[in-house]
């Protein structure tokens, strides 16, 4: 299979997902708008699977995806970034399971290259994402679990850390978790992990889900289990996931920090959101 026809399926299959996923819609989600720090403002989509009342969910999930975590949200609900983010691409997956899904843009103030770049571990930001944890919860009358991979890990640690009352998430989930700096970087916030946030502090499930085959530099997953050492979860679970098509080999690098990658759980996107959905419910992934 040459490279370009690889990359072609690789394509057709994002906008096949993204098709499902806006069919139950008439678009991706609803667009919802809500102020943020200073005079900020911050959207994401909100999306019910078909048969699901839009309003009374059973379960929501606040996806916040990894790289710069700018989607650039269209008006219908739809990323025009970061489409191969693995939680962008499991949106249809988690519908399947019946959850509602909210899927977070970076604040109206972070529209650069970097995107969210060294906001992720601020204070503010935190504040901002309890204010749409708020949000999702008032509109669906549900519980709102909070899901983060690669950097949105970073920004969904920050959250389950420092929120409390209405605005905190019932429950935490970590897949690819970024959890060793790149050292020698030429941006100091490219050092920063889930273990600069005060992990001590989450007292909600946590479930840390990374890739025996993943390469990235930064998501080793032999060190997941340091994470939930210093969470204090009312329940807590490690899971390895192995298989999938062949991952990189050779040593850990920056460039197999990618959604098409092990990092992302590619081809096993289905497998994976059962898992999580398993876990929320109260059970094992």
């Amino acid at each position: 299979m040459s490279f370009s026809f690889a990359a072609l399926l690789l394509v057709s299959a994002t906008a096949a997902a993204i098709s499902h996923a806006a069919s139950a819609t008439g678009g991706c989600g609803e667009v919802v708008t809500i102020r943020t720090h200073g005079r900020t403002t911050t959207r994401y989509a909100l999306a019910h699977p078909q048969g699901l009342p839009a309003g009374g969910g059973r379960i929501a999930l606040v996806l916040l995806a990894g790289g710069g975590g700018r989607l650039d949200l269209d008006n219908y609900g739809c990323p025009r970034a970061l489409q191969g983010n693995s939680l962008v691409r499991s949106i249809a997956h988690f519908h399947d399971q019946g959850f509602v899904t909210a899927l977070v843009d970076a604040p109206s103030d972070y529209p650069g290259e970097d995107g969210l770049a060294e906001f992720r571990i601020a204070t503010e930001h935190a504040e901002d994402l309890g204010k749409v944890i708020a949000d999702v919860r008032a509109r669906t009358n549900a519980p709102v679990w909070l899901a983060g991979t690669s950097r949105g890990s970073i920004s969904a640690a920050n959250a389950a850390s420092r929120l409390s009352g209405a605005s905190a998430p019932d429950g935490l989930v970590l897949t690819s978790a970024l959890m060793s700096g790149q050292r020698r970087a030429r941006k100091a916030w490219v050092t920063q992990t889930v273990f600069d946030l005060p992990l001590e502090a989450i007292r909600v499930p946590v479930l840390v889900v990374g890739h025996a085959a993943d390469r990235c530099l930064r998501s080793p997953a032999d060190l997941m289990g340091g994470v939930t050492a210093r969470t204090s979860g009312a329940r807590e679970q490690v899971v390895t996931v192995t298989g999938g098509p062949p991952g990189p080999a050779g040593a850990p690098d920056i460039a197999y920090c990618e959604g098409r990658m092990p990092h992302g759980f590619v081809e096993q996107e289905a497998e994976v959101a059962a898992g999580i959905a398993r876990f929320i419910r109260g059970g094992n992934y």
